[in-house]
C-alpha cells in the first residue's frame, strides 16, 4: 500500500509508503519490513519515535538488524547488531562502536507517523548491497 503525502522537509509530491500501524511496532524492539524491494528494520523507541534503517548487517552480511538490542548512547537511540555487537545510531545510521573493525554506517530512511499509520519514504538511490530485488546476472 502506498500513498502520496506532503512533507515539509521534502518535495510536495514524494511518495511515502504506508508500512504498518504504529501499534504493530513494539516499543524498544525492531521489526523487519520489505519496502519497495528493500529490507528495512523499523524500530519504535520508548518515546514512540520510529526509525528505519537497513536490515542488512554490514559486518556479517546477514539481514538481522531488526533482531538487535535497542538502547541508547547518551540521548541517541541505538541498535546493537545481534551478530558482532556493533552499535549504530538509529537517527543517522552512524556506527558508534565498530567492535574492533572499521566503521561502516547504515542506510536510513525518513519515517512519518500520521494518525496511527507508519510511513517510510524509500529512496531510489539505495546501495545495491541493501536492495533485495535484483536482476539476475547473465
Amino acid at each position: 500500500m502506498s500513498t502520496t503525502v506532503t512533507s515539509e522537509s521534502s518535495s510536495s509530491t514524494d511518495v511515502w509508503v504506508a508500512v504498518c500501524d504504529l501499534a504493530d511496532l513494539v516499543r524498544e524492539r525492531g521489526s523487519a519490513a520489505l519496502v519497495d524491494g528493500v529490507q528495512m528494520a523499523l524500530v519504535r523507541t520508548h518515546d514512540d519515535r520510529v526509525h528505519a534503517v537497513q536490515q542488512l548487517d554490514p559486518y556479517s552480511g546477514a539481514h538481522v538488524l531488526s533482531r538487535g538490542i535497542v538502547g541508547s548512547r547518551g540521548e541517541r537511540a541505538t541498535i546493537i547488531s545481534p551478530m558482532y555487537k556493533q552499535v549504530f545510531a538509529l537517527d543517522t545510521g552512524e556506527c558508534l562502536e565498530p567492535a574492533g573493525e572499521e566503521p561502516v554506517d547504515l542506510v536510513t530512511w525518513p519515517v512519518r507517523v500520521q494518525g496511527s499509520t507508519v510511513f517510510v519514504l524509500p529512496s531510489h538511490e539505495v546501495h545495491p548491497a541493501v536492495a533485495t530485488t535484483r536482476t539476475a546476472a547473465a
